[in-house]
């Protein structure tokens, strides 16, 4: 049997939903961007992350419309308003771009986890590997401009040891010990997820165009900036650095370059994508205070994910995915 004959399962479809929904969002703030930025490298890097992703979407609509399935409504030239004022500095374009070449790099690895037939799977590939040189030119084009944040550096042992205390799980009132660099993975990880969604909140918070979306992303920068002070407190604690900010990246510009469409879905994914890696870093805390921070943090993070729906439902933004089929209603029908 010919597998790219085979018709595309839930899970297949699901992922090239989502894959065209976000990436179309991302690819409307890139565009923007690249009509702002005037250092020449980074502008470079940013047409080539467009044309990258015309070309993935371009091959996402013709393995949707050959199942039959209608091609997502996404977003589009509606939602970019040209001529607007500066919203960003260069330095936070490029440092964007490379936020959101992780978020890519973790989808396209899903999506190739879930995939059966074969040109679903070589596609994914592509994907993986346009991403994987976009994550490098990133970080590379950061480290020769001086703007890369590196994470905490260790000294080496002597010897490798095994957990010979309880107090190993110990993180209250400094009688625990240090942090494990296994732990340090994800709290630097999120840390610089959380920055991200603090700065661009800012930055939409002053351009949103109703009162109840700049409510939401007030409250949003207020959210992250909470978490940023509770997984920093933890790092400080044992004199370890943590991520600079970036919210003086952000100009003075009420003038919005975006939909509030645009700008509330886009805060909503970040903020959705911020759960996986939240529940990683729990799965890997052995510390009892990192436990309860990440608790703390997921739960907060349900209240702010429950509310970007109901706004983005009041509003008609929030487009429904592909549904399974309602048996009881098809037999109604007979």
């Amino acid at each position: 049997m010919d597998e790219n004959k085979l018709k595309l399962t839930s899970s297949e479809i699901g992922t090239l939903w989502a894959e065209y929904v976000n990436g179309t969002a991302v690819d409307i703030v890139n565009r923007y961007m690249v009509s702002i930025i005037e250092d020449e490298q980074i502008k470079a890097i940013f047409e080539d992350a467009i044309r990258t992703f015309e070309k993935q979407k371009q091959q996402i609509v013709t393995f949707i419309k050959n199942d039959g399935f209608p091609v997502p409504i996404g977003f589009t030239e509606s939602d970019l308003f040209e001529g607007k004022q500066r919203l960003f500095s260069d330095i936070f374009c490029l440092n964007y771009l490379h936020i959101m070449t992780l978020h890519g790099l973790l989808g396209h690895s899903t999506s190739l986890g879930v995939s059966v037939r074969e040109d679903l799977r070589y596609f994914y590939d592509s994907c993986d590997n346009d991403g994987k040189r976009m994550y490098h030119q990133t970080i590379d084009l950061l480290l020769e401009k001086g703007s890369f944040q590196r994470d905490p550096l260790f000294y080496p042992t002597k010897n490798p040891e095994y957990v010979s205390s309880e107090d190993f799980a110990d993180g209250f009132f400094g009688k625990g010990r240090k942090l494990a660099a296994t732990e340090i993975i994800s709290i630097s990880f999120n840390l610089k997820k959380s920055i991200m969604a603090k700065t661009l909140s800012i930055a939409f918070s002053q351009v949103a165009q109703t009162k109840e979306v700049r409510k939401f992303l007030t409250d949003t920068e207020i959210t992250s900036d909470q978490q940023i002070k509770g997984f920093s407190k933890i790092m400080q604690a044992d004199n370890l650095p943590v991520p600079k900010s970036w919210e003086t990246e952000v100009t003075t510009s009420t003038d919005s370059p975006f939909s509030d469409k645009l700008m509330l879905y886009h805060i909503g994914f970040l903020f959705q994508a911020a759960q996986n890696y939240h529940g990683a870093g729990l799965a890997s805390s052995m510390r009892t205070d990192l436990v309860a921070e990440y608790e703390k943090t997921i739960l907060k993070n349900l209240m702010v994910t429950k509310k970007w729906f109901d706004l983005m439902v009041q509003n008609k933004w929030l487009e429904q995915p592909p549904l399974a089929p309602n048996r009881s209603e098809i037999a109604k029908k007979v």
